[in-house]
């Protein structure tokens, strides 16, 4: 973002106030993105790939064996794009396999048993082609199996149950052919089913909890057969379900948690009906997952890790309703992944290891929906606000004066649709602006200093327009700034220390010009700095700290010029940073928890340059959060609450790396919100009154908001 002339606003407050009596917390459907569109989809051991609608494959979580497929061994917190042209994919226990577009197979990760069909027991850590003419293919805890387009299929890999179907229990490094007339399959632990063209239903291999469906737990070696009339089947650890083209499911074989959805925990060995109506079915190791023709998602079985996704930890023994809009969904041992019909893609349960994409390793009892797509943000002090691709505008967090804007005072955990068209979007303590795409500002929230600007001092609990023809806007503690198209400055709200600009100490309660050629401005607790087209810096307002940077403690009413060469300016409390065209860090201005980044805890009267490589750089109430030119994000200052992102509540008095990726990040009071280049959004710090925007506690590390 060098030389660009923007502004990350800061928000910043004097106290805490309580948000409400006990809110109930909302759920919002995100809306589809540009790259978010999601196919096929698949859970493994503790692992998650998934398929876009543009061919790309992509992976993330455990990776202890290379299953990721991305060269490494490294565990990966979110997405992670690893191939092209792929139509669709499976994942087995520490292994996975994929089928391209052209009909060519793709295996790697573990390999002990030859699970990748490469005719080695060598693990692989990228894809490795095995073979062509292929269709599907399904993956188990040690076996592969996979039908090609001419119907045949065919299995590799661990065989000591007979789970190849090759009649023997010899391990199969190779691909072999099993039988013909096939049109899809399934792979379990160590059992196998499958569906042939004329919708017989087929399974072989262990059969201790009855898994085969055959009335007895004999194993088999070889294909049997168990009915007619199915469309597909999926296997779980132990047990099987299969769907009927007249839209009945059948479940059997163990069912120590519920997972066969017949009310009870007796094993079934052959096949019971749980319902009807229903489209596809997906299996966990010991849950199960199956979507109605309607679209309505069903989960029943073990719920420890929350991977039902009902929001608890309780297992059920009979199908209950998770959500909607639903087009398919995947269980691995303790997590879950589905694909809506509008293309975007949710997850839940255990996140050990990363499988659930979200960043960090909190475990998620109901859905969270993977990637995002936003592309504006703001932090006040305990509110967070959103602005994604498609235009709309989401907020969470306090609202006892209604800034967040959906008409009410009620405290939102999970971020609000609060409007349409919005192309950024500003916080300040308890109030919020926007501009939309039309160039008109938005406000609403506190007004009792006039920080709204529409002339009154009433709070609006719903945007209101205060004007039009504007670029950019910053909201301090309780006053108010925005630049037109042509240049000029506007300021309105509180004033009494010269923070409007306008030579006086007097408030405005409407929008008053301040001066002209400005490209951005930046709010604090009682001070502006704004940066003009030509690079140069002004500040005004309060100045007890020095952070007006012009070597006193003295206040000044109007704008005065600090420096030349700046492209980003950031305020905090009474703090400033500022980024120049050539990529120095520099700040000044109260440093008393290090927020400066100088090593020191000792106020600066003048700018002192910290660092170099960055991009942009914001500012909470006393914190520093900043990202260098390649998407590193490293942190300074007050930590009391985990602000810094970097693990700890400790104070740091110099930067420290917080993570990669990131194009832009907004700090509040005590959290700090961030956008990584991929669009999706992320928070971390204080979270009492919902302002990370995840309806949960704090993080002291960055989350992925969903």
């Amino acid at each position: 973002m060098s030389g660009l002339r923007k502004v990350v606003l800061a928000l910043v407050v004097t106290g805490v106030a309580a948000c409400g009596s006990g809110p109930q917390p909302e759920t919002s459907s995100a809306a589809v993105t540009p790259g978010s569109e999601w196919r096929v989809v698949a859970a493994g051991w503790a692992h998650t790939v998934a398929v876009k609608t543009d061919g790309t494959l992509w992976a993330w979580g455990s990776n202890l064996y290379g299953q990721l497929g991305d060269g490494t061994t490294t565990d990966r917190y979110s997405p992670v794009q690893i191939g092209s042209g792929f139509a669709s994919v499976a994942a087995g226990w520490d292994f996975t396999v994929a089928v391209k577009a052209d009909g060519t197979l793709w295996a790697w990760g573990v390999n002990g048993n030859g699970q990748l069909g490469n005719g080695t027991t060598i693990g692989q850590y990228s894809p490795v082609q095995i073979g062509n003419g292929f269709e599907s293919v399904a993956a188990g805890q040690y076996h592969t199996v996979a039908v090609k387009t001419d119907g045949t299929l065919w299995a590799w890999g661990s065989n000591s149950s007979g789970q190849l179907g090759d009649r023997t229990t010899t391990e199969r490094h190779s691909p072999v052919k099993i039988g013909t007339g096939f049109a899809s399959a399934a792979a379990g632990a160590y059992h196998t089913g499958a569906v042939k063209t004329d919708g017989t239903l087929w399974t072989w291999g262990s059969n201790g909890h009855g898994q085969l469906g055959t009335g007895k737990t004999t194993d088999q070696l070889s294909p049997v057969r168990i009915g007619r009339g199915f469309t597909s089947t999926v296997a779980g650890h132990y047990h099987t379900l299969a769907v009927k083209a007249d839209g009945t499911l059948w479940a059997w074989g163990d069912n120590a948690n519920g997972q066969v959805g017949d009310g009870t925990t007796a094993n079934r060995y052959e096949p019971v009906q749980i319902g009807d109506g229903f489209a596809s079915v997906g299996a966990g190791s010991i849950h199960s997952l199956a979507v109605k023709v309607d679209g309505v998602l069903w989960a029943w079985g073990s719920s420890s890790q929350g991977q039902l996704g009902d929001g608890t930890t309780t297992e059920h023994y009979l199908p209950e309703q998770i959500g909607s809009g639903l087009a398919t969904v995947s269980g691995g041992r303790l997590h879950t992944v589905a694909v809506k019909t509008d293309g975007t893609l949710w997850i839940w349960g255990l996140n050990q290891n990363g499988q659930l994409g979200i960043g960090a390793s909190n475990q998620r009892n109901s859905p969270a929906q993977v990637g995002s797509g936003f592309a504006s943000i703001a932090a006040g002090s305990l509110h967070t606000a959103a602005v994604k691709t498609d235009g709309t505008l989401w907020v969470s967090g306090c609202n006892w004066y209604g800034q967040i804007g959906d008409g009410s005072t009620v405290q939102r955990n999970f971020p609000v649709l609060v409007g349409t068209a919005f192309a950024s979007v500003a916080a300040g303590q308890y109030h919020t602006v926007g501009i939309k795409t039309d160039g008109t500002l938005w406000a609403w929230g506190q007004n009792s200093s006039c920080e709204v600007g529409d002339g009154t001092n009433v709070d609006r609990y719903s945007p209101v327009q205060i004007g039009s023809g504007f670029t950019s806007a910053a909201a301090g503690s309780y006053h108010t700034l925005a630049v037109k198209t042509d240049g000029t400055l506007w300021a309105w709200g509180y004033g009494y220390y010269g923070q409007l600009g306008d030579g006086t100490a007097t408030g405005s309660c409407l929008p008053e010009q301040i001066g002209s050629g400005f490209a951005s401005v930046a709010a604090g607790w009682g001070h502006t700095v704004a940066l003009k087209s030509d690079g140069t810096l002004w500040a005004w307002g309060s100045n007890l700290y020095g952070q007006l940077g012009d070597g006193t403690t003295t206040s000044q009413y109007s704008p005065e010029q600090i420096g030349s060469g700046f492209a980003f300016v950031a305020a905090g409390a009474a703090h400033t940073v500022a980024v120049k065209t050539d990529g120095t860090l520099w700040a000044w201005g109260w440093n008393s928890r290090g927020q400066l980044g100088d090593g020191t805890t000792v106020d600066r009267l003048i700018p002192e340059q910290i660092g170099s490589g960055y991009g942009s750089v914001t500012a909470g109430w006393q914190q520093s959060i900043a990202v260098q030119a390649d998407g590193t994000v490293t942190a300074w200052g007050a930590n009391g609450s985990g602000q810094l992102g970097d693990g700890t509540t400790i104070d740091r008095w110099s930067a420290q790396q917080i993570g990669s990726g990131f194009g832009v990040v907004a700090a509040g009071e005590a959290h700090t919100v961030g956008v990584k280049s991929d669009g999706t959004l992320w928070t971390w710090g204080y979270a009492q009154y919902g302002e990370l925007a995840d309806g949960g506690g704090s993080w002291t590390v960055p989350v992925q908001v969903q």
